[in-house]
């Protein structure tokens, strides 16, 4: 139990997120619960044997993977905090392969669907945010008030994933919905930009922002999730000329890399830009092919 407090701070002193720290320990109390031995006593082989036993219970790669590597960061506290060089069980052989899915933006269809049942200024102003500023929904939810400059039409996004902060800018449909909202804004003293009908003193919760988006797509027939918004900013942003790096910056990725699973466009619009490309090609060798009956210098052949 000390150690796992110990963790706790650990973690928290290198600066991940609250969400990061949360899943890590109630991971790392997941690995004790199924593992018999003292944590310092762990070898490769129980690594493998807790695996076998999160497949066999149909978990996914990503959330074993998840799993592992809070077991990798205890490993790696534990040799900061002796000072010594200690071998970590867990292996990257140990790591699971997983098919990565290409990122699913939402179709304009969907999108006019989806917006035409969101009647609430507020949840139309938090959509519309995910939409054009490809803000995740913790991001959403942290927003305070002081955080948005509506005259320079920015929003300051703080102790985003990764802990770094960054500023998005606002479209004018996002910039006019917010305005809407802050009208609309209840009396009572908050900081947060998203108030909370419920608990007045507090801002919404990042639940309830999605339970709201589970409402919203079921009643729209679609389906969906806060994070799409975020693929759609981005897909859309790649599909009208911004750059790769313009990306990185505005979803708030600190590695290019991260970003470069959307450039991977619709598979629609790959096949009309290769008919379109090989159109003017075929073009161009025909016309300049030498006419039929000519030879090759443009001359007709004498008989002989």
């Amino acid at each position: 139990m000390h150690e796992l407090l110990e963790f706790h701070r650990y973690l928290e002193r290198r600066a991940y997120s609250p969400h990061t720290v949360d899943s890590y320990l109630r991971d790392l109390a997941q690995f004790c619960q199924e593992t018999p031995k003292p944590l310092r006593a762990v070898d490769r082989r129980d690594v493998e044997a807790f695996i076998d036993r999160q497949r066999a219970e149909g978990l996914s790669a990503l959330t074993i993977n998840r799993r592992l590597s809070a077991l990798q960061h205890f490993y790696q506290f534990c040799a900061d905090q002796s000072g010594r060089p200690r071998e970590s069980p867990v292996r990257f052989t140990h790591y699971l392969r997983r098919p990565r899915a290409l990122p699913r933006p939402f179709k304009e269809s969907e999108l006019e669907r989806l917006f035409a049942v969101i009647t609430d200024v507020r949840d139309r102003a938090i959509f519309t945010l995910m939409l054009r500023a490809g803000l995740r929904v913790r991001e959403v939810a942290r927003l305070e008030l002081e955080d948005v400059d509506l005259r320079a039409g920015t929003v300051l996004v703080r102790q985003g994933k990764g802990r770094r902060d960054r500023q998005v800018y606002l479209s004018a449909d996002a910039l006019e919905l917010l305005r809407q909202c802050l009208a609309q804004r209840p009396s009572w003293k908050t900081p947060c930009l998203f108030w909370n009908e419920k608990r007045k003193r507090r801002g919404l919760f990042s639940q309830a922002i999605q339970k709201a988006m589970e409402r919203y797509c079921a009643k729209a027939g679609i389906t969906g999730s806060c994070h799409r918004f975020r693929h759609s900013f981005a897909t859309q942003l790649l599909q009208n000329g911004a750059q790769l790096t313009t990306v990185r910056e505005c979803l708030g990725h600190r590695s290019i890399m991260s970003s470069l699973s959307y450039v991977k466009l619709s598979d629609e619009r790959v096949r009309s830009e290769y008919y379109r490309a090989m159109e003017r090609v075929l073009s161009q060798m025909q016309s300049a092919a030498p006419k039929m009956g000519e030879n090759g210098n443009g001359h007709h052949d004498q008989k002989s």
